[in-house]
């Protein structure tokens, strides 16, 4: 259990900055090289080489070396065990929601009760004038 919670965090940690989150976008499109998936921001080899890192530490990325070119590819199959575990959550959120939603309709109805009260009471004033 405390595997998969680790295991958790490191994905979730991963998945937590948003310029890994463009790394993995652009790795969604195909494999390239370090230089390349760094070019879009503004930083150096070695801090995009960092980010990578957390990338592979969490499995999300692959690092194969072709002569001195490292390429990058995506594996998102750890992302799996994220959703995963999202998903057990998605039942709680949906009665939260269907609560709100039941709120939200009853409310809409005694608005248009009221609207329709009033409506009638103004018919009944103006007739009568």
């Amino acid at each position: 259990m405390v595997e998969d919670s680790e295991r958790l965090d490191t994905i979730f940690h991963a998945l937590s900055d948003p310029t890994r989150r463009a790394m993995l976008n652009g790795l969604a499109r195909g494999p390239c090289n370090v230089g390349d998936l760094a070019a879009p921001f503004d930083m150096s080899l070695a801090a995009a080489s960092k980010h990578i890192k957390v990338l592979e530490k969490a499995g999300l990325v692959k690092r194969s070396v072709q002569g001195r070119t490292h390429v990058c590819s995506l594996d998102a199959l750890p992302m799996h065990a994220g959703v995963e575990w999202m998903r057990h959550y998605e039942k709680f959120w949906n009665q939260q929601l269907d609560v709100l939603e039941a709120l939200l309709v009853a409310e809409d109805r005694g608005e248009a009760k009221k609207q329709t009260e009033t409506n009638t009471d103004a018919k009944k004033k103006g007739s009568k004038s």
